[in-house]
């Protein structure tokens, strides 16, 4: 049985995705940093084996020593997904709030990399692998007021392209998956808890649902070994670009 470590497993797209693994015949890894949710999670998906880790990727002794305490049936992680990751405030650059900054650029840059990197030596040992990262429009399309929440995931694209580069000789596959307007948790945690104004992002259309994407996920980590889908944009059909929207 293959195995499928997902950051950010305790909800929206993440946990959408250990459910279309799961039901793709994966046994999974869950990290988050909410342990109830990913028990909730578990029980779920009592018919694949499963391993809880608690950590937040932004800490990279956190990080290491999670990936080392994988028990032996856990060790070969055949299917990275780079999902956790996160944006704080909407504001112009000149007022900012620096904590949003370093909480985006540590999540969405620094812990994508420290998973990675902890993963990886596994990965090139065995000379296969497939990684997904998870970006974002906002990678693509700079936005006002989106100012770095948009350049750390223009960071994760670059990265996407360099560690395809860079493990092409490991035979290990890189992708990337960038959603459009996704109705998750996302909106409430950028507003701060502000419940009302999140919901004002999705009003008047039908934005994606984090199953919409979990489902391409799991279309690109089934492809034959000789296949990459390399680079996925999922978009609702409401939505022409990152602030493009047809509204009702």
């Amino acid at each position: 049985m293959k195995t499928a470590f997902i950051t950010g497993a305790s909800s929206g797209i993440g946990r959408a995705t250990a459910v279309a693994l799961a039901q793709a015949g994966y046994q999974l890894i869950l990290a988050g940093r909410r342990r109830e949710r990913l028990e909730e999670l578990t029980r779920e998906l009592s018919a694949v084996p499963t391993h809880l880790l608690t950590f937040d990727v932004r800490d990279r002794a956190a990080v290491d020593a999670a990936v080392q305490s994988l028990p032996a049936a856990f060790q070969d992680v055949d299917v990275l997904i780079n999902n956790a990751g996160n944006a704080h405030g909407l504001a112009p650059i000149q007022s900012g709030d620096p904590q949003d900054w370093d909480d985006m650029l540590d999540g969405n840059v620094k812990g994508l990399l420290y998973v990675s990197r902890a993963v990886l030596p596994a990965m090139t040992r065995r000379n296969t692998g497939h990684i997904i990262n998870i970006g974002s429009i906002a990678g693509h399309e700079t936005y006002a007021n989106g100012n770095v929440y948009c350049a750390s995931k223009a960071a994760v694209a670059a990265l996407t392209q360099g560690m395809r580069l860079d493990l092409l000789p490991h035979h290990i596959r890189v992708a990337e998956v960038n959603p459009g307007a996704v109705e998750t948790e996302f909106s409430e945690v950028r507003f701060k808890g502000d419940t009302e104004r999140a919901a004002s992002v999705y009003k008047g259309f039908d934005p994606l649902k984090a199953q919409d994407v979990a489902e391409v996920i799991a279309f690109m980590v089934t492809r034959p070994a000789h296949v990459n889908i390399a680079e996925v944009l999922i978009l609702p059909a409401a939505q022409a670009s990152a602030t493009t929207i047809r509204k009702q």
